[in-house]
């Protein structure tokens, strides 16, 4: 009895020593189980193995931010454009609309003062007074401007200095030989004599624009067209 205890002690006694081991059941002769302990060391990453690791998740970084970076740079372009865009179409909607409502000064002038490839003056009522103003449109560098002089005194008069605005930005009018103003008589010939400023009935206005002449899309050319109601 003793040496049978011994034995199934012996069967069943397992090592604890910080080492993993696998446990099976098996069957003796006898048709008792007993229980043995497949031992084998905990081992943790190697030096090698984590070197290859850290490579690995390096070159994915780096992957990533390259990624990220074109991302950004090609939306940064294509918003800008489109901001560009956007806003060379609210200054040609604002210049057109004014010239439309070209009148004679309140000094009593013709609508027209003067007329050019990229400048034009004329007389318009801008902000719904009493008077006149003296307008003045004009490309600038790559920005399409807008100068107003006031009536003042009595009798009125412009003589005050001429308040300018930026309308629209990122215009390549100058640089790709585009001509912003295009003048036409009443019979629908276009003037190209400039001195010929007192036979303009309609203008035709273009803006050529684009962020970036190096890169790809190419310049949008907008188009639009006033005729001068005030004059027949």
């Amino acid at each position: 009895m003793k040496q049978e205890n011994q034995k199934t002690k012996k069967r069943t006694t397992i090592a604890h020593t910080g080492l993993r081991f696998v446990t099976a059941l098996s069957a003796d002769k006898s048709g008792g189980y007993w229980i043995s302990a497949s031992r084998y060391p905990a081992r943790g990453m190697t030096l090698l193995e984590a070197a290859v690791w850290v490579s690995i998740l390096t070159l994915v970084l780096l992957a990533l931010n390259a990624s990220l970076l074109f991302f950004y740079r090609t939306n940064k372009y294509a918003v800008e454009q489109s901001t560009a865009v956007t806003s060379a179409q609210h200054g040609i909607d604002r210049l057109v609309r004014i010239i439309r409502e070209a009148s004679y000064s309140s000094q009593g002038a013709f609508p027209v003062v003067s007329t050019g490839a990229n400048d034009f003056v004329f007389y318009a009522d801008v902000d719904a007074d009493l008077l006149i103003e003296k307008v003045h449109y004009y490309i600038s560098g790559t920005n399409l401007m807008q100068g107003i002089t006031d009536a003042t005194g009595d009798p009125p008069g412009y003589t005050t200095a001429e308040a300018t605005s930026t309308l629209s930005d990122y215009v390549r009018n100058i640089s790709q030989n585009v001509s912003t103003f295009r003048y036409y008589d009443v019979n629908g010939a276009e003037i190209t004599d400039y001195s010929k400023w007192a036979n303009v009935r309609f203008v035709n206005v273009n803006l050529a624009v684009n962020v970036d002449p190096n890169k790809l899309p190419n310049q949008l050319t907008m188009s639009s067209s006033a005729a001068l109601r005030n004059l027949k």
